[in-house]
């Protein structure tokens, strides 16, 4: 079993109704910051277990739920209350009792609908608040209720659904009595009864040593001396807390290798957390672990790690993984078909990439990916030269670097072909920039259908000329060898083997060429700094005016 779709409507960032659809196993989340991502994980969870930030929704709600507005427009027009509604979708068997069409779509299928919204027996006092509310009006959470039904039409509950869900945040600080409140929820989740029934008892029988202990005894004689001042006063004393059913789980707290949890670094956290919550609560329960950016805190050995431990577990255990990531690292390890871009409150999925370019990115997972993903436009290149001239080009035609107007400049190496299948799959606009080394005419064939395909958002630039077949000669190209010389500003040293600054520059083009081919970062990076008025090749100016279209 595992959830194949949810739909939200009206909470936090999403006014209209979002649906994303959702695979078994893992799915990798990635978006730019307020794109939705925690969003989701934090409405799957609160669907299925009925808390929000640790504590009972019952008992946290709050407008700041509502999508702001939403909320707006109901202050303008009060006449209807806004309402929150979180529907989750079922894929499996023996789920019968969750079938019905009582759901957005109005199509038989199995699932919940978590709603938050003002009760019908409550509809009487809500039009009275607003006819009587003449400012600052407000949404009365007060009238609202939470109400969990399947798509039968039938009132349930969280502890009656058929999926259990742990949501990991490890950037997440909040601690309960000194002990962190993701380990006392698993306790609660997957410890059996008589496993917490023993700890219960463990617990009871240290509390009444704690009571006879020679020096309590004494400490609570004195507080009865001082506090009795006469024989109506009552007895006073210290007492281990006995008043609720869970006082064990506030007193426990978690070591690791003899160290309390919340002492040991924040990765080491990270992964300890990560661990419990993979593990088998039950062989035959299906889980949904709901991850939040596993790679705070990690350094890349340990987050190397981390990804392999949940990659070995999602494939041995069947649990569905959500997991919302900024890391390239983390989406290319775990494999680019499992995942969904969000933007502007939609979302697709990038899975018909070649298993060759999914692996190519899992072995060599450092090339960055979500740059091109998340992007508005990008620019590929071959090498550090190229990025910087580009930048150099951009600034001075634009007077801002790219990235300010959300355009990457991404320096690729050789694998064009790789990043150009992601960029064909989200119909990403993207120049790709490359030198001819002598062969234009291979060129030519090879971005034909990109080039002669007037709808295509993917193009390629390079010099035709064979003559000047890469960036340094395109460069002198276009400004002269003397004007290129002088930005170089380099001499032979003595022996004529090496260079330094001075101004006897180079006494030929070919000298300055030579240099140049085996410098080219730091030629490129004169370029970038200089402030003479430098020109660049034709095909890099085309470039950067497909993608960043006046």
């Amino acid at each position: 079993m595992h959830l194949s779709k949810i739909k939200l409507k009206n909470f936090k960032c999403f006014k209209d109704t979002f649906e994303l659809p959702l695979s078994e196993g893992l799915n990798i989340l990635v978006g730019n910051n307020e794109a939705g991502k925690s969003t989701i994980l934090e409405a799957i969870h609160l669907a299925l277990s009925g808390l929000y930030n640790g504590k009972y929704l019952r008992n946290e709600l709050s407008e700041y739920l509502f999508n702001k507005d939403t909320v707006q427009e109901f202050k303008a027009n009060p006449t209807n209350p806004p309402e929150i509604l979180i529907e989750l979708f079922f894929t499996g068997d023996e789920l019968a009792l969750f079938e019905g069409d009582a759901n957005s779509d109005r199509k038989k299928d199995c699932g919940i609908a978590l709603r938050i919204a003002v009760e019908e027996k409550d509809q009487g006092l809500y039009q009275e608040y607003i006819t009587n509310c003449t400012e600052n009006l407000s949404l009365p959470i007060e009238y609202y209720e939470c109400t969990w039904t399947t798509f039968a039409r039938e009132i349930t509950s969280t502890k009656h659904l058929p999926f259990k869900s742990a949501f990991i945040d490890s950037s997440n600080n909040r601690y309960q009595n000194g002990s962190d409140v993701y380990i006392a929820h698993i306790i609660r989740t997957y410890l059996e009864s008589k496993h917490k029934n023993g700890l219960i008892q463990a617990h009871r029988k240290l509390q009444d040593k704690f009571m006879e202990d020679p020096t309590v005894k004494e400490v609570n004689q004195l507080i009865k001396t001082v506090s009795q001042k006469s024989d109506k006063d009552k007895e006073v004393k210290l007492h281990v807390d006995l008043s609720a059913k869970n006082a064990w789980e506030n007193s426990m707290l978690t070591y690791v290798e003899d160290i309390p949890f919340h002492h040991i670094g924040k990765g080491h956290q990270s992964i300890v957390k990560t661990k419990l919550a993979l593990a088998h609560k039950k062989a035959q329960e299906a889980s949904i672990i709901l991850l939040e950016e596993p790679e705070n805190h990690l350094s890349h050995v340990k987050l190397n790690q981390l990804i392999k431990d949940i990659g070995e577990k999602c494939s041995e255990s069947g649990k569905q993984v959500l997991i919302s990531t900024h890391s390239s690292f983390v989406a290319n390890k775990l494999g680019l078909n499992n995942l969904i871009l969000l933007n502007d409150k939609k979302q697709v999925k990038i899975g018909a990439l070649s298993l060759d370019t999914i692996n190519f990115f899992r072995k060599i997972a450092g090339y960055d990916t979500l740059r091109l993903i998340l992007c508005d436009a990008a620019i590929l290149c071959e090498g550090d030269s190229d990025e910087l001239i580009i930048q150099k080009h951009y600034l001075k035609k634009h007077l801002r670097l790219p990235i300010e107007d959300g355009i990457e400049v991404i320096s690729v190496g050789l694998s064009f072909d790789r990043y150009l299948q992601i960029a064909k799959t989200l119909k990403k606009k993207v120049a790709v920039v490359t030198d001819n080394d002598k062969k234009a005419g291979t060129l030519i064939t090879k971005y034909k259908e990109y080039n002669e395909d007037g709808a295509s958002t993917i193009k390629a630039f390079f010099d035709t000329d064979n003559d000047n077949p890469t960036l340094e000669p395109q460069l002198v190209k276009a400004n002269s060898w003397e004007l290129v010389n002088k930005i170089i500003d380099q001499k032979h040293d003595k022996d004529g083997k090496s260079f330094k600054k001075g101004d006897d520059r180079f006494k030929s083009r070919e000298e300055l060429l030579h240099y140049m081919s085996n410098n080219k970062t730091e030629c490129a990076l004169k370029f970038f700094d200089t402030a003479e008025d430098l020109k660049f090749p034709e095909y890099i100016e085309k470039a950067v005016s497909h993608v960043k279209a006046e």
